[in-house]
């Protein structure tokens, strides 16, 4: 009886710890760069003066950058511009005022005409208005351009009475 009483509490003490092997999960997370651009309103009106180099818009527009971007990126670079630099506002009845023509300021900057090739829209019918250094700390950011607007029509003082309309696009490029 003592031994079968030994081989009892025995017993206990030589079950042994018994492990399945690892099975790993591998995790990998990614947050998508993105870039947008929002804009404060979107209509201006001009009241125009044939020949007048000061026609200033009704209203300023600010756009709203937002970014995520990786370390690799460079900078933002926010653009404005027209489809084509020949008609950036059109009557539609072949009275036409360029882009050339069409001015924007930037942040209470000087007037600059939309007349640069950008990476987006028409050749010379467009307009860098800022750009921005990525670095360490600003992958993630915003950024307020305040748009003013003026068309100069001193090179068109023949343009005929009628209403002219032309969508000028605000877009962001991180290069």
């Amino acid at each position: 009886m003592l031994a079968l009483m030994a081989a009892m509490f025995a017993a206990p003490a030589r079950a042994q710890v018994r492990n399945s092997g690892a099975s790993p999960i591998t995790l990998q997370a990614v947050l998508t760069q993105s870039i947008s651009v929002a804009l404060s309103g979107n209509a201006v009106n001009f009241n125009l003066v044939a020949g007048s180099a000061n026609n200033p818009g009704s209203t300023s527009i600010t756009a709203t950058t937002a970014w995520t971007l990786k370390p690799s990126v460079g900078s933002l670079k926010v653009y404005a511009f027209f489809n084509t630099s020949t008609a950036a506002l059109t009557d539609g009845a072949g009275n036409n005022i360029p882009s050339a023509d069409f001015q924007i300021s930037t942040n209470a900057g000087a007037f600059a005409a939309l007349t640069n090739t950008v990476p987006f829209g028409g050749a010379n019918a467009g307009l860098q208005l800022s750009s921005t250094p990525i670095l360490g700390n600003n992958k993630i950011g915003t950024r307020n351009d305040v748009m003013n607007f003026n068309i100069n029509l001193t090179a068109l003082p023949n343009l005929p009475a009628n209403d002219y309309t032309g969508t000028l696009t605000i877009q962001a490029q991180a290069i």
